[in-house]
């Protein structure tokens, strides 16, 4: 069996990414002050040793703080460890474009390397994000949250953690289809939009489960190019009617 096949995150990195997400996530706000080492440890199950590890790698990354004989706290702006990448990426959809391309050059082959790599555990997180996507569509509810988790347990499923790094420097921003997202409009958020959506999760979920790197890539493909499709269009669409706003004046 390949080496990277085997590769299991160490301890330190599984508390780290489980801290990063919650973060992200908005469970953890800029500024708070984090459990102490002891409760860490107790609620991680892990050594002190391990909570240290994993402290020392938020901070590098610029997402904590420690201030000493105070505490760590959370960076009011967290760098992740990609540092140059803003986590605000503000509402124009040409910035949307922009994300959508990084995410082409990363997510197609983080699919291949799902196939290739992930173990049952990661196959069935995957498959829960994709069944959570379809249970919040059908309550009505934002799906936004749901689908950056399928796509960040791909990402996981890579066994290479440096890719889930990028992604979650990218954050939910990079979802067009929730109401958080500044790119969100009655178009994005319609069911018809989202439904297609999903067919194209279950054709890269499909390839993933059948350990087929080609077709999972060239279904992460199909589907990152359609959203890239869809704001080049809504792109063209705005500049139009700025051009016909100016012509107007």
């Amino acid at each position: 069996m390949d080496l990277l096949t085997e590769r299991k995150p160490k301890l330190s990195e599984r508390v780290a990414n489980a801290i990063r997400e919650q973060v992200l996530k908005g469970e953890i706000q800029p500024g708070q002050k984090l459990p102490t080492e002891s409760r860490m440890s107790e609620f991680f199950g892990v050594s002190r040793t391990v909570v240290r590890e994993a402290i020392a790698t938020l901070a590098a990354d610029g997402l904590v703080e420690p201030r000493q004989g105070a505490g760590v706290f959370v960076m009011d702006h967290p760098t992740l460890a990609f540092g140059s990448i803003s986590l605000d990426v503000g509402n124009k959809i040409s910035h949307a474009l922009n994300v959508i391309e990084v995410r082409m050059g990363l997510e197609i082959e983080s699919a291949g390397l799902a196939a290739l790599r992930r173990n049952s555990a990661q196959e069935a997180q995957i498959q829960e994000a994709f069944f959570e996507f379809d249970r919040l569509l059908e309550r009505g509810e934002a799906t936004g949250r749901s689908d950056f988790a399928f796509h960040r347990a791909i990402a996981a499923a890579t066994n290479n953690p440096y890719y889930v790094e990028v992604l979650d420097a990218l954050g939910l921003r990079a979802i067009p289809c929730d109401v958080a997202s500044p790119w969100g409009t009655e178009s994005v958020l319609s069911r018809e939009y989202q439904e297609s959506l999903q067919r194209e999760h279950l054709a890269i979920l499909k390839a993933i489960s059948e350990s087929d790197p080609e077709a999972a890539r060239a279904a992460m493909r199909a589907h990152l190019a359609a959203s890239q499709e869809r704001y080049r269009v809504r792109l063209s669409g705005q500049q139009a009617a700025w051009g016909a706003a100016k012509r107007s004046v």
